[in-house]
């Protein structure tokens, strides 16, 4: 191929240049970014696992599924808490299926909590946008504070007092609500004070 060509003359630039966005924007800027946040941020970049007595208990980041009176329950998942599926149910407010879907989860919510229907937290029935939320309010975890007391057999002022220290703020003081991550909070509770 020649450059005197007059139709491939100004295709020569055009794919130099292609193939130099191609190794500097598709290869180096990648293995850059994966470079800075392995070496600045590897806890991170590694998932925020969450290690106990030498085994993997969980994600900061990915929430999972609580079974028992004695541990705090996040948000429901639409999608099975699996951190390979992430997404919401997609069902517009007003489908019946997601209708019926609600009043279930409130039914149980109430029943577990002893709480009225007025009194359930909009997070502790409707799913997040992930399906993978690992926070739940404060309002939620306050809620649920007697029944984990009572399956501990310890005092609920005791629960409460964990509760607030597990509650973070915004972020950066500026961002998002209140919030109570849900593992970490049951990981203290099994610290503090574990099931009989």
């Amino acid at each position: 191929m020649t450059t005197d060509n007059p139709v491939t003359r100004p295709l020569l630039p055009a794919l130099r240049l292609a193939g130099l966005c191609l190794v500097l924007l598709g290869l180096a800027y990648p293995a850059l970014g994966v470079l800075v946040g392995q070496t600045l941020f590897s806890h991170q970049a590694a998932g925020s696992l969450i290690e106990r007595d030498g085994r993997i208990v969980g994600s900061e980041i990915v929430g999972q599924p609580f079974a028992g009176s004695a541990y705090f329950v996040g948000r429901p998942s639409a999608i099975g808490y699996d951190p390979m599926g992430v997404g919401g149910s997609n069902l517009a407010p007003s489908n019946p299926e997601l209708q019926a879907e609600l009043v279930e989860r409130a039914r149980a919510y109430g029943e577990r909590e002893g709480v009225a229907l007025g009194e359930i937290p909009v997070d502790a029935i409707t799913a997040s946008g992930a399906g993978i939320d690992p926070h739940i309010s404060p309002e939620n975890a306050g809620r649920q504070v007697q029944r984990v007391a009572r399956a501990r057999g310890i005092d609920a002022a005791d629960v409460e007092a964990l509760v607030s220290r597990a509650t973070e703020g915004p972020t950066l003081g500026l961002f998002g609500q209140p919030r109570v991550n849900v593992l970490a909070l049951n990981l203290q509770l099994d610290a503090r004070f574990p099931v009989p």
